[in-house]
Order: C-alpha cells, then structure tokens, then sequence
C-alpha cells in the first residue's frame, strides 16, 4: 500500500494558477499508475488527470474539461506527484483527491485505484 497526502489547494482568483502536491509513501510513485480526481459540491467524483511510467517515459492523459491548462508531473527525488493548474476557472472549484494503484497504464475510472489521498481544497473565484 502507498500513502497518499495532497497538498497546494487554496483560493485563487479566476485565470490565475495552482500546484497541487501529492506526497507518497510506502511505495515508489514510479511503480504505480497514478490519477488526480475532482468532486464538486453535490456532485461525483469526476476524473482530471492520470499518468503512468515506462523506464523514464511517462504518458498522461487529460479530462477534456482541463486539457491545455492542467499538467500532471512527477518528482522521482520527492516521490511525489504534481498537478499544475493554470488558467483557473470558477467551474474548477472542487475537493481534489490523488490517486494511485500498483502497475502501468492510464486509468481514468475511479474504480481502477485502490489508493486515496484526504483531498485538498481548490476554490476559484470570478
């Protein structure tokens, strides 16, 4: 099992930017496929981003609803996983959870991680 804690959320104004952190533990990041999730108020848990490794490569896939402003990245040093945030908008507002779960591959579903981090609050304002 690996140990997950996020970390960065805050309140930001509308176009501005955001990283949030999830620090690992346990496990190596490398040898996990790993996922950031969004929940909105009175709303599911809906996918954001994902990214998995081969050797030094790593591929990442994207919500459409976040694709060109977010970026998922990782610090083999830290053992942490990363997601930038730029050009915020209000609609971003949500809890965000990282996820993780031994293996390879892109996972966009909730159910493919058996992982969770406590979430991190991420407000934006208009």
């Amino acid at each position: 099992q690996v140990q997950l804690v996020e970390s960065g959320g805050g309140l930001v104004q509308a176009g501005g930017s955001l990283r949030l952190s999830c620090a690992a533990s346990g496990r190596t990041v490398s040898s996990y496929a790993m996922g950031w999730f969004r929940q909105a108020p009175g709303q599911g848990r809906e996918f954001v981003a994902t990214i998995t490794w081969i050797g030094t490569d790593s591929n990442a896939y994207y919500a459409d609803s976040v694709k060109g402003r977010f970026t998922i990245s990782r610090d083999n040093a830290k053992n942490t996983v990363y997601l930038q945030m730029n050009s915020l908008k209000p609609e971003d507002t949500a809890v965000y959870y990282c996820a993780g779960v031994p293996g390879f591959g892109l996972r966009s579903k909730e159910q493919a991680y058996d992982n969770w981090g406590q979430g991190t609050q991420v407000t934006v304002s208009s």
